[in-house]
């Protein structure tokens, strides 16, 4: 998957759970500029981080991951 794709799918599911970036990256055990990093595109997270992140925001890690293929 494309990191930017991503990074829009982490900020995209955090706004429509209703979590601001501080609320999250506390859940997460990460600090807010890690998340912000994430969430813009320039740091790819592990997947241990992507399932931390789909559990914690209660979505499959496929919806988190899910790749749309334009071409």
């Amino acid at each position: 998957m494309e990191n930017d794709q991503l990074a829009q799918r982490i900020r995209a599911f955090r706004k429509l759970k209703g979590f601001t970036q501080q609320q999250l990256a506390e859940r997460l055990s990460v600090s807010v500029a890690v998340l912000g990093s994430l969430e813009r595109g320039t740091r790819k997270p592990d997947p241990k981080l992507l399932a931390n992140i789909a559990e914690t925001l209660g979505i499959d890690y496929a919806e988190l991951t899910q790749v749309n293929k334009a071409h």
